[in-house]
């Protein structure tokens, strides 16, 4: 019986949490697609997405733990970079970091039918294969921080394989970027993300308390293409710092019916030689 309220549960929360996110954007689909269609406007296409963010993620009902180390002033433009773990990150960070962001996605986002062509108008895609396409990126980003914006990038380029539990190796793209543009760099934390919306098949979500951590800025003052790889095993190990192992893993796929007993095994026999 325990079992089969825990799955009940289990899909309620998702249907919750489902309409949450889709009725919003549904509502607000007509001026999101007229919004994207002209850059003066992005700006406030983004206020938009945010103020989506901040309602779906308050009405899913979870905690969430929101830690700021030291805010820079709201002019300055920066490089936010934070780990992968799961498709609400960049809500959570669209939610938790102030003004008119910009962002760096998969170029796949830009396929996802209906919101896909949206943020490919409006943000930064990347094929990661493709170094044309890597190029292209980080000039559209270059010209982000100069017009004043901050941009956020996730180094690891993809979720990582352990989330919550180990960072996969960072790329140097937002490193050589942060130096480049003169612009401090700011590591982001998002410890629990994957309890909630882990990356499988399917879609599987749990009640579960969010947390964000936005650390000290790291100054690139003075810095050159030659300290790049030294500014990324900093930042890897501040991000990675403030992981919580105990809590990773991916939440166990929910079922009503009881696991299949699995077949005793004959003991083993010694053999005599």
């Amino acid at each position: 019986m325990s079992r089969l309220l825990r799955f009940i549960g289990h899909r309620l929360y998702t249907t919750w949490a489902t309409f949450w996110f889709v009725m919003p954007f549904v509502l607000t689909y007509p001026l999101q697609l007229i919004l994207s269609r002209r850059p003066q406007w992005h700006r406030y296409l983004h206020a938009l997405n945010r103020n989506w963010s901040k309602l779906f993620i308050q009405m899913w009902g979870m905690p969430v733990e929101t830690v700021w180390k030291n805010r820079l002033p709201a002019n300055q433009p920066c490089v936010y970079i934070a780990n992968h773990s799961s498709y609400i990150d960049i809500p959570l960070l669209f939610r938790t970091i102030p003004g008119w962001l910009n962002i760096m996605g998969k170029s796949s986002l830009a396929k996802v039918p209906v919101w896909g062509p949206i943020f490919g108008r409006v943000y930064i895609t990347v094929d990661r294969e493709s170094a044309v396409s890597r190029g292209r990126a980080m000039v559209q980003a270059r010209r982000t921080l100069e017009a004043g914006r901050s941009v956020i990038i996730f180094p690891e380029g993809a979720i990582s394989k352990t989330p919550g539990q180990q960072l996969e190796p960072f790329k140097d793209g937002a490193f050589q970027l942060a130096i480049a543009a003169g612009v401090p760099l700011v590591p982001v934390t998002m410890p629990l993300n994957h309890r909630f919306m882990p990356d499988v098949e399917g879609l599987r979500v749990r009640y579960s308390p969010l947390a964000i951590i936005v650390h000290e800025p790291i100054p690139t003052t003075g810095l050159t293409a030659a300290d790049a790889p030294a500014l990324k095993q900093r930042a890897y190990e501040v991000i990675a710092s403030a992981l919580r192992p105990e809590a990773g893993g991916i939440p166990e796929a929910s079922t009503w019916r009881r696991p299949a007993p699995q077949p005793e095994q004959p003991p083993l026999v010694k053999q005599s030689r």
